[in-house]
């Protein structure tokens, strides 16, 4: 895949930036870190610039997570609170659940969006639950902006600064992602068990005052 996204860039430069970027963001495996470094590398090479590659690169991002923003949108909570009345007892998921996730994206969805726009993977994945939550447009492009912005000047820049050596911030890449997953794994355990621990109160104490009654 490295060979093919390459050989397509280097034939179509800001064009074939900004297809790959954007072809990234809905498709994750497709790896902007390969894309971002070859096209920092490729302004020492061709007659591209820094300023070109960062703006190719930012505008076809922004327009993956535009589609993936109006996936969520036709994904909205109320249908998906509809899948889980029918289908959510076999995963211990209810309608209240969808809700109180949907409210805690709205508190602190902005944030998250920004975060997560510089994290492997998720960098792409998390339009979705925007559209989803109904994260106001405007302020959803702001946040993606801001933070794809910063991770990809900073691809840029190494490619650039590594030149023919620009493969080596993979190897790198891999390590951050890796820390990364752990992290991101330990946190959706821990909210789990968290979440259990409190629906097992929540029943241990209805159960008591029924007792009680």
């Amino acid at each position: 895949m490295k060979a093919w996204i390459t050989d397509f860039m280097e034939q179509f430069g800001y064009l074939g930036i900004f297809l790959m970027l954007a072809l990234e963001n809905i498709f994750p495996p497709i790896p902007s870190e390969v894309i971002l470094p070859f096209g920092g590398f490729m302004t020492t090479t061709s007659g591209l610039t820094i300023p070109g590659v960062i703006l190719a690169s930012t505008a076809g991002s922004l327009l993956g997570a535009v589609v993936l923003y109006a996936i969520g949108r036709m994904l909205d909570v109320s249908r998906l609170e509809r899948i889980v009345e029918r289908y959510g007892r076999f995963i211990r998921i209810k309608p209240q659940d969808i809700r109180k996730a949907d409210a805690w994206f709205d508190k602190y969805g902005y944030w998250t969006v920004l975060f997560c726009r510089m994290v492997p993977l998720v960098r792409s994945l998390i339009s979705i639950p925007a559209g989803m939550s109904g994260m106001k447009f405007g302020l959803f492009m702001l946040f993606t902006t801001i933070g794809t912005l910063a991770w990809n000047v900073l691809l840029v820049l190494i490619g650039a600064a590594l030149g023919e050596s620009w493969e080596d911030i993979a190897s790198y890449m891999d390590v951050y992602s890796n820390v990364v997953y752990v992290v991101l794994a330990a946190g959706v355990v821990l909210l789990g068990y968290l979440f259990l621990r409190k629906r097992k109160q929540g029943k241990t104490g209805k159960q008591t005052v029924k007792a009680r009654s």
